[in-house]
């Protein structure tokens, strides 16, 4: 998609501070945080919202939560002090 900036982002035409990704997942910093700790964390495969998500999505959807967890964990961030929105 050439337009969505998370899709320019995963193919590196803008740049971006990536603090992991895999197959299917990229995670990196917001380059307007909103808290001292903000990152996104988005799928390689593109879905424009959850209502385009098919249940075929779940495990991929599984996986962004358990990514999100795991850096919050390596940031040394409590669970009651992020927020998965």
């Amino acid at each position: 998609m050439d337009q969505c900036i998370f899709c320019r982002i995963i193919e590196r035409r803008v740049p971006a501070r990536i603090v992991f990704e895999d197959d299917e997942i990229v995670a990196f910093e917001d380059t307007n945080p909103q808290a001292p700790i903000h990152i996104l964390i988005v799928p390689r495969k593109h879905l424009t919202s959850l209502k385009d998500a098919t249940p075929d999505d779940a495990p991929l959807l599984g996986r962004l939560l358990m990514v999100a967890a795991q850096l919050a964990r390596e940031r040394g961030l409590e669970p009651k002090e992020y927020y998965i929105i």
